[in-house]
């Protein structure tokens, strides 16, 4: 009886046996049942990331396609293609190339314009995605590590956009190219010799566009793949961080599980990025090169302006005043050689800002719990002074344009930008720093007090009162579940210099004038301020 029902049983299907198959080699199905039901939080901003992501991979996809038609060469051919205002023009077989792609290859506009779209938006996406990992410290342990990864590609990301606008060989991207022989060149005493190695010779040379292009389109591109990878594998095994809220904790989860609601949902998101990438590609002209013309060493286009993450590199060089020295028989251009230090140096300090703070704390815990931008006033303050400084020279690399627009003069303009390069990170340093501690006693006063209803009620006595709603356990819960650390101690005699900097970095960050002590909701409100002010 059992062996007729065995006979009778029908086959497995295919895509079962290829599933058992699969399974004996690879154990998919372990995988499966261990990963694919695994809990992410749910929040918008979490959604940075994943435009990150769907930018990164219509980069991947266009550039494929535009290298089908782009031919990376400095050897000169005269252009007779469908644009006429340039017919019989001589001009790099790059730039040749460009227009026939933009004007003879059926969607090649389009395809160009999406890449160059997508550039932008990914640089910008990275640098939004960075700066809400900052506010909200979810760089400290076990993330270290991925927050270098991230800090990393944002680093590549801004030189694979300059690689790229420079590839056409056009009349701005020839300036961009002339402002890199400038900074090449300022490096002290191998500045020639490596200038030299660049451009193949002279500038402009004739193997610049060739080696920009491999680097662009092979070395790059693979490097940034595998941080990406690695980034996202380590998303996925760290688990996602969350905003505070009931029933969040360090070890518990409040989210959906990652198959089928995360998939379906970020599945989704990909094809409105694309879409939404897609229609501002096609009313929205970017980069039009036949504008431009042919770049030639001889001419200089008015109104020269890079992408707007390298308008901070750009703003540096013209705030920067033309300073000279001659050392040992060398002179030293300070007038662009600083920037260049700068330029790097400035995204240095954002990357090591977590290792600092980690090391002034002496926090070694993992944390999953997101910190509210409030309750670290000093952290806050210190992301905003940055990026203060990070705009003000942004805007000051468009200062002529400025001055051509509004009708200023162009020296003023410049003077006030670089006031305002060094008063304004300390100003905004201060106002954010107020405004934390402001939104904190608001906080206090919530939990202490209840929230506002702006109900007045008059006492029998005649006094006129409003009336307050006492908050709910998860908002109240919210307000008060952050740790506030405690400023260190002076440390033994002994401890050196590396030890009372970290006491006075700690005393600065989380003293008594950092922050303002949390309330506690399981006390009376009379009690609570009672304890507020028997601390120190």
């Amino acid at each position: 009886m059992s062996a007729r029902t065995e006979r009778n049983a029908p086959a497995p299907a295919t895509g079962e046996r290829l599933a058992d198959w699969a399974d004996g080699r690879l154990g998919v199905y372990g995988l499966g049942r261990k990963y694919l039901r695994k809990v992410f939080p749910d929040h918008w901003s979490f959604m940075l990331g994943e435009i990150c992501l769907y930018t990164f991979l219509i980069l991947i996809l266009t550039g494929v396609y535009l290298t089908l038609f782009f031919h990376p060469s400095m050897n000169e051919v005269t252009y007779n293609g469908s644009y006429v205002p340039l017919k019989g023009i001589r001009m790099s077989e790059a730039y040749s190339s460009t227009l026939d792609l933009s004007f003879d290859v059926r969607g090649g506009l389009l395809i160009r314009q999406i890449h160059h779209w997508s550039a932008l938006i990914f640089v910008a996406a990275m640098f939004v995605h960075m700066m809400r990992h900052f506010f909200t410290g979810s760089f400290r342990r076990p993330r270290e590590l991925n927050w270098l990864f991230g800090w990393l590609l944002l680093f590549l990301a801004l030189f694979e956009g300059l690689l790229g606008y420079s590839l056409p060989d056009d009349m701005l991207s020839g300036a961009g190219m002339r402002l890199i022989e400038g900074m090449t060149l300022a490096i002290p005493i191998v500045g020639t010799y490596l200038s030299f190695f660049l451009f193949g010779g002279e500038f402009p040379g004739d193997d610049i566009v060739a080696r920009f292009y491999s680097i662009h389109v092979l070395l790059l591109p693979g490097i940034m793949a595998v941080l990406v990878v690695t980034h996202l594998i380590l998303v996925f095994y760290h688990k996602h961080t969350q905003y505070p809220g009931p029933g969040k904790t360090e070890r518990t989860v409040v989210g959906e599980p990652f198959f089928p609601n995360y998939v379906a949902k970020a599945g989704g998101f990909f094809f409105l990025v694309f879409g939404v990438v897609t229609l501002v590609s096609a009313v929205a002209s970017i980069n039009p090169v036949w504008v431009y013309g042919p770049y030639r060493p001889d001419h200089v286009s008015t109104g020269a302006q890079p992408d707007w993450y390298l308008g901070f590199a750009e703003g540096l060089v013209r705030v920067m005043p033309g300073w000279e020295v001659v050392l040992g028989g060398h002179t030293l251009a300070l007038g662009v050689f600083i920037p260049f230090l700068a330029f790097p140096l400035w995204l240095v300090l954002i990357g090591v800002y977590p290792f600092v703070e980690a090391w002034v704390t002496g926090d070694k815990r993992e944390h999953h719990i997101l910190d509210r931008p409030r309750n670290r006033p000093v952290r806050t303050a210190l992301g905003t002074a940055w990026l203060t400084g990070f705009l003000v020279a942004m805007a000051a690399g468009g200062n002529d344009l400025w001055a051509t627009h509004f009708h200023l003069s162009v020296n003023v303009i410049t003077w006030v930008a670089r006031v305002a390069l060094f008063a304004g990170p300390v100003l905004a340093f201060i106002v954010t720093k107020r405004l934390c501690l402001g939104l904190q006693r608001r906080d206090q006063e919530k939990v202490l007090h209840g929230r506002e209803t702006g109900r007045i009620r008059r006492l029998p006595h005649g006094e006129y009162v409003e009336v307050h709603e006492p908050l709910d356990r998860g908002e109240s819960y919210r307000l008060t579940q952050h740790e506030q650390p405690a400023a260190l101690e002076e440390l033994p005699e002994g401890s050196g210099v590396r030890g009372r900097v970290r006491v006075a970095l700690s005393r600065w960050m989380f003293g008594a004038e950092s922050q303002i002590p949390k309330a506690r909701p399981e006390l009376p409100p009379e009690r609570d301020r009672e304890a507020a002010a028997r601390r120190p």
